[in-house]
Formats: C-alpha cells, structure tokens, sequence
C-alpha cells in the first residue's frame, strides 16, 4: 500500500507539471516578484523619513515612464478621468450655463437654450453668490471649482442664490445632460455654398454632423466648406463616419497597424450625401490626429481641396485602458496611415517638450507667414490623379494660407488671454438695454456695428483695471479688436452661429475657399 501510494503522489506531480504550460493565470511553480517600481514605493512608505503622498509619487513615476515612449500615450488621474471622458462622449450633467468672474463674483454670460438653468429661471447678467449655501462669489475660488461645484448628478437639485439688478433671488435647477456640441456652426454663405465647422471628433459627432449636412442640403447646397481649424482629432471611428458622406465606393478611408494590432481597415460602407458636391477642408497647425485622417482621405483620394497651414502631424492611434484605482492609462497601440500609405507623424526624437514647442517655434520665427512651410519633406506619394502629397510631419494643404503673425503683438496678446473682448461684449449688453430694438437681427448687426469712443474708453478702463500695462491700441489692433469684440456680442446674442458669421467675414481662409469654389 505505502508503494501504490508514492507512485500515486509521484505520478500526480509529474501530470500536473506537463500540464503547467496549458492552465491560464500564474505558471505552476509561481513565485510573486514585485516590479522595482512597487519595490521602492513600498520601501518609502514604510521606511522614509517623512509621510508622502504616494498616490502623487505613483503618478510622478508612471508619468515618467511614459515620457520615454511617445507623446500621445499618458496617464489620466482619477480625478482627472471623468472631465476628459465627457469631451469623449459629447456630454456631461450640469445646469447648463457659462459663467465668468469679475471682480471675485460668478456672472452668467449666457445659458444653454432650454437648459435647466433657463427653465427654472436664471438669466443673463444674474450674479450667482451662493450654491447649495456655499459661497462662490467674493471668495477667489478657482473657475474649476465652481464647475465642479455646479455639475452634479442626473437629476439632484442645486439652490441658487443670485442677485439680479440688486435684487436677491432664489432659483433651484435641476441638473440633466449637457451636450457638448461638436458642430460650431453650420450655414450657407452664399445661394449654393455652405459652410460646417467641427471643433472635435466625439461619440455624438457624427450624429451632429448628419444633421447639419441634412439642414445644409435642404437649403440647396451643391458646394461645400468645411472648416477644421483648430480641430484636435478625437475618435477615428467617427472620421470615418464622416469621410465616407464624402466618398464613393467602397475607397479605403484609412488603415491601423502596429507591433502588436493587426492591420484594421476602414472603409466607405454606404453612399454618401455629398460624394459629387464640390469640397474644400480648411486646416491649420491646429488641426490634429481624427481630423488629420479625414484631411488625409479626402486628398489621397483627389476628393477635396485642402487649404491652410500644414496640420499638426499626429498618426499614431491610442487606446484606453481603465485601472483599478479609477484612473486610466491612454497608450498608443498602433500607427495610422493614409489611402496611399502615408504615415504623417512628425518626429519626436528630441523629447516631448520640443515636440510641443515645435507650433510655438515656428510662429515666433515667422515660417507660417513664409514659404519656408511650403517646403515638404519625406517620401513623395501620388493620388489617383498624379498629384504629389507627403509623408511625415502632417497634411501639407494644395493651396497655402500664410498666418498674419502682426495680430499677435504682446498687447493683444494679454487682450485675448484675459478674455476681455468677451468680457466686454457682456458690459457691452448690460450698458445698452436698447440692443434689440437697435438691431433686428443678426445681419443688421453685421452691416452697422461700430464700437463709439465711449466704447473704446470702456474697453481701455477695463484693461487698465485688469493691470494690462499697455492699454492703448494701434490702429491695427483697433481693427481686430473691433471684431473680436462684436464677434463675441454676436455670440452672446445668437450663440455660436452668430459668432462664426462675424469671424469669417473678410476670414482669407474664407475668401480663398470661395475663390477655390468658384473655379470648380
């Protein structure tokens, strides 16, 4: 028996260690080695000096780690997480106001049409000096706070304690969702051209796109601008959604590929409503990562005219993965390329902090106002119709527009920083009551507006107040400023579309698109 029993017990463990190699998880004679990083941390919370935060160091360490790979892959706090993945999904719970602060105290500049805070009440101009009975005015509490402070729950209440023209008022709200809109503007600039500006790629930008386009046709529009300046990129998905309204067929709109994710095409699975229409894409340094991919698309496959500034230049692609401390890591997985193969990643050999600066760099020495940005570099690629396009270091346009770097003197440097065009624009409104009855509407406005020379003392009054050293303005500043200012009363009066319609007025993005059209 004791015989029958050893070649038991012996037979057993040579069965389990052949079969090791196919049970998932931990290897069969596993032993638990921390990682050097978990090592030292664990070392300095039980050995070190002094208490430390070491959730804070935790983070210092990964973000250091993620410094030697690219710049687009990084880590999101915990408390950081819920704020980016709103600009993801295109909505977040609050009471749907935009405020500012003057002299410590919370001003509503405008409201959310048909908003809670518009339902239950609260106006333009209100002051708010309490929430909940916690005081946000005469306090210096950060803009973030009190956003934070103001977003909540679906559906949990906020008291509001305001003063409106010194009279104090109670109003509660009832929070809900809030879109964050990703289509600025759309309209038609003239009889058969329409212009559509997107400010990201969401989860709901597509869906705000088909509405646009749909409003823009109804109207007759058989030429097309659409406007992605400034556009920081977001969901590729949704890109492509996007680019296959523009193309025929079953075309390749953009492929992924890296060490470890197999090549994933994306392609045009449905007929488009505007695969015929004439098209330009407008873009700028700003111009990045989704929206590079519908630049990208759109020119290899000769279907649009791009015209601005050579764009951003990222191509690499980034998932998300959730930890279990609630914060995420956003890693890049793969590399995307455009119908010809491009890949328009710029270089990021030098470190992050030159890769950033690059923008920076090139504004202050003027190359985005010479043809020194004509000049591309990389492999040569031809589109179906034998026009050349590049690789690496972004989506050079067809036809380039140089930046006017004499806007950005350091005065209206501090004008712009400060927010004082938008600033004034509200006093503007609370100063003359008889706005309405003075402009019918917005077209009247755009034909007649003129700042007086009250106004300009005004606006001089507000920067000095402001500690802007030098408040007076050059004719030429006097011109931007002059519409800055009524860009901004347009949007607080007729909200984003008001704004745009004033911006591209003598825009020479605009003016050369229309030229570009008018040719096609």
């Amino acid at each position: 028996m004791p015989l029958w029993l050893s070649l038991a017990m012996i037979g057993g463990i040579f069965i389990g260690y052949k079969m090791r190699d196919g049970i998932p998880g931990k290897p069969f004679f596993h032993t638990e080695r921390r990682a050097p990083v978990q090592e030292v941390l664990d070392l300095i919370r039980n050995k070190y000096v002094d208490q430390v935060n070491l959730e804070s160091l935790s983070d210092t360490a990964i973000n250091a780690i993620l410094a030697k790979l690219d710049p687009h892959s990084t880590f999101i706090s915990a408390s950081e997480l819920e704020e980016v993945n709103e600009d993801i999904q295109g909505s977040f719970f609050g009471i749907g106001i935009e405020f500012d602060l003057f002299d410590d105290t919370v001003n509503v500049m405008r409201l959310l049409p048909d908003g809670p805070a518009s339902k239950a009440g609260v106006q333009p101009g209100d002051r708010i000096l309490k929430a909940d009975e916690r005081k946000l005015s005469g306090v210096k509490l950060p803009s973030d706070t009190i956003r934070k402070i103001l977003r909540g729950e679906k559906g949990s209440s906020l008291t509001l304690n305001i003063l409106r023209q010194n009279q104090p008022k109670s109003i509660t709200v009832t929070r809900n969702m809030i879109p964050v809109n990703s289509v600025d503007a759309a309209y038609m600039l003239s009889r058969e051209t329409g212009y559509l500006r997107l400010n990201k790629f969401s989860t709901q930008t597509y869906r705000e796109f088909m509405i646009a386009l749909t409003e823009l046709n109804k109207k007759g529009m058989k030429k097309m601008i659409l406007d992605l300046r400034g556009n920081g990129g977001g969901i590729l998905d949704e890109a492509a959604e996007i680019a296959d309204e523009f193309l025929a067929g079953d075309k390749l709109i953009t492929y992924t590929e890296g060490l470890h994710s197999k090549r994933k095409e994306f392609r045009c699975r449905r007929v488009g409503q505007f695969e015929t229409g004439a098209l330009v894409l407008l873009c700028d340094e700003g111009t990045a990562s989704a929206s590079e991919i519908l630049l990208g698309a759109l020119q290899d496959w000769d279907r649009a005219t791009i015209i601005g500034r050579k764009s951003f230049g990222k191509g690499l692609v980034q998932e998300q993965y959730d930890l279990q401390d609630n914060s995420a890591l956003r890693l890049t997985v793969a590399r995307y390329y455009t119908p010809t193969g491009r890949s328009i990643q710029r270089t990021y050999k030098n470190g992050q902090k030159a890769y950033y600066e690059e923008m920076e760099n090139r504004m202050l020495n003027g190359s985005f106002a010479s043809d020194s940005a004509k000049k591309d570099s990389g492999r040569v690629f031809l589109t179906p119709e034998g026009k050349k396009v590049y690789a690496e270091g972004g989506i050079s346009p067809d036809e380039y527009i140089s930046a006017d770097t004499s806007r950005i003197s350091p005065t209206m440097r501090e004008y712009y920083l400060r927010g004082l065009f938008n600033r004034y624009a509200y006093l503007y409104l609370q100063l003359n009551p008889d706005f309405d009855s003075r402009y019918q509407n917005q077209s009247s406005f755009n034909s007649s507006f003129i700042m007086t020379p009250a106004d300009w003392t005004n606006l001089s009054a507000m920067a000095a107040k402001d500690s802007i050293k030098n408040q007076v303005l050059t004719d030429a500043e006097r011109v931007i400023a002059e519409k800055a200012v009524k860009a901004s009363i347009a949007r607080l009066r007729w909200e984003n579309l008001g704004f745009y319609e004033v911006m591209n007025l003598k825009d020479p993005y605009i003016l050369a698109a229309q030229e570009t059209l008018n040719r096609q």
